[in-house]
């Protein structure tokens, strides 16, 4: 049994957030090379969002993993709850960007689009279960400002 499994639910949930973040942005970038949706109006601004969301739930799987190793020095949670929170933020814009690409979808790419959507869906509630998670460890002061 590992020293600090209290953090393994949390490093559990932000895993399956960042796997959901995978599917979303290996669908929206496929978009890009199929002719009737390269230009597709959302997309191109919903990836000046997503990237960095993508890096701050990376940068957030790591530090969680290190938690649960035993890892659990200040700087280390701040970076993981810093990470949580530009997350949130990206999201929000990511999710305005899908949006915009459903309305604009050709036809034939709408439940392509709308597949993208339930994804962003499962990466956004497995991060707030990371966040939930975490707050159980570390009380809600870390998570103030």
């Amino acid at each position: 049994m590992r020293q600090n499994n209290i953090w393994e639910p949390t490093a559990t949930a932000i895993n399956r957030s960042l796997y959901g973040e995978l599917m979303v942005c290996s669908m929206s970038t496929q978009l890009f090379y199929i002719p009737e949706t390269a230009q597709l109006e959302g997309n191109k601004q919903m990836h000046d969002h997503l990237v960095p969301a993508s890096y701050h739930r990376v940068t957030a799987a790591g530090s969680a993993l290190r938690m649960m190793n035993g890892e659990t020095q200040p700087a280390v949670i701040q970076t993981y709850v810093g990470c949580i929170k530009n997350a949130e933020k990206e999201d929000q814009q990511v999710r305005a960007g899908l949006e915009v690409m459903l309305e604009n979808a050709p036809s034939n790419y709408e439940s392509f689009v709308q597949t993208i959507i339930q994804w962003q869906d499962y990466a956004e509630q497995n991060l707030q279960e990371a966040k939930k998670s975490a707050m159980q460890v570390t009380g809600p002061n870390v998570w103030q400002s």
